[in-house]
């Protein structure tokens, strides 16, 4: 006897590639995967007709800012005039602007704030986001952000993963050096100690921190127990790709000027490459993620929103697969693995989301669509027919 039977679907598993499956059930135990193709008379408490429509693995965004106070709107005009990121950055704008807004911010009013976005990102059929600190840049701020993540959970039937990025930029008044010893030494294990992180992130640029910061947090979020991502070669190139993929990283995020040495070191170690639209399409950059090169390596490529205030206030999933495609020349198919299992392996959750399998949860959505691909071609309007969380039609 299953929990649940789903029949007469299109099942996409979403492993290998994204072709149909033979089979047309759907069999789910306790909140699991419990057989693809099983008999359509199978004994199940619930049955759920597709009515031959597509079957999905729940959506996942891998790289979000998605927690944070206020907005950064006004920034936006100084961008059409022509300011860059990095302009806006050294004029005492960017980041810390949010880290204001964060800092006055109590941790209910983040998630109340939160709450609308990812219901946004959910009815698209979002089951899993990743959520970043990074704009507390104190313990106690850094710390009020994580939670507020964790309390997020209570409201959503939703995974959310939190990752702990204080190594996001550098507060007004400190010194680089002399903050990333506060990042490592003292937030680094209050965050390992609550439990409130599963990987910790750095940003590597001009702007933020360096390469040789970059191994400093790798070898103590390793004595932790967490896992090492990066953003790494949005606006220039300094090393940090190749670095965080002999580091172990799960991915590296951004790419934009990586170079084939990068992309054969991610190729050696297994490393993810996210790539991040928005953020491209709203910094209005020119200079695209070497996709050709990734490809031909056969490194696995994401695709996520980078959900924040300040350079990519994106909150759609799908928009995000529409913008893959026609700005950084994905294929159909690489940007729907891109947000199902390659964006799993970017979180290290490939043995639990991100595909259709036995084993795997049971997050998956019902699309009353033609294929999978319509939803790459169609930008805005679409939504799913039925949601499923760990086997609970949501």
């Amino acid at each position: 006897m299953y929990d649940l039977l789903i029949k007469n679907a299109r099942l996409h598993p979403m492993q290998q590639d994204a072709a149909v499956s033979p089979a047309r059930t759907l069999a789910v135990n306790a909140g699991r995967i419990a057989a693809l193709g099983v008999p359509d008379d199978a004994p199940a408490r619930e049955i759920f007709d597709a009515e031959n429509r597509v079957v999905l693995p729940g959506f996942v965004d891998c790289h979000t800012h998605a927690l944070y106070a206020g907005d950064r709107a006004a920034e936006h005009g100084m961008r059409l005039a022509g300011a860059s990121y990095a302009d806006i950055a050294k004029a005492g704008g960017g980041i810390v602007t949010t880290v204001d807004a964060v800092r006055t911010a109590s941790e209910p009013l983040l998630v109340t704030q939160t709450l609308p976005r990812l219901r946004a990102l959910q009815s698209e059929g979002v089951t899993t986001i990743e959520i970043k600190s990074g704009y507390g840049l104190d313990t106690d701020n850094e710390l009020k952000m994580l939670r507020a993540i964790r309390a997020l959970r209570r409201h959503l039937d939703m995974d959310i993963v939190p990752t702990f990025l204080g190594a996001h930029s550098v507060p007004r008044g400190r010194e680089r050096s002399e903050y990333l010893v506060e990042v490592i030494g003292e937030m680094l294990p209050a965050v390992a100690q609550e439990g409130l992180a599963e990987a910790a992130d750095i940003f590597v640029e001009d702007i933020g921190f360096t390469v040789d910061d970059l191994r400093a947090l790798s070898v103590e979020v390793k004595k932790h127990g967490l896992k090492l991502r990066a953003h790494t070669d949005q606006l220039s190139r300094l090393g940090a790709t190749a670095a965080a993929a002999e580091l172990g990283a799960l991915s590296c995020d951004h790419l934009e000027y990586s170079s084939e040495e990068d992309v054969a070191a991610m190729a050696r170690y297994g490393t993810v490459a996210v790539l991040l639209p928005g953020a491209f399409y709203f910094l209005r950059e020119n200079r695209k993620p070497p996709v050709a090169l990734l490809r031909q390596h056969g490194v696995p490529m994401a695709v996520a929103t980078d959900l924040n205030p300040g350079s990519s206030p994106l909150v759609s999933l799908l928009a995000a697969l529409h913008l893959a495609v026609h700005l950084f020349d994905l294929t159909q198919e690489e940007a729907l693995l891109g947000v199902t299992r390659n964006a799993a392996y970017a979180l290290g959750r490939a043995d639990k989301i991100g595909s259709l399998a036995p084993g795997l949860h049971a997050d998956f959505c019902v699309w009353d669509i033609p294929a999978p691909e319509f939803l790459v071609y169609q930008l805005g309007g679409i939504r799913p027919a039925a949601v499923f969380f760990k086997g609970k039609h949501t």
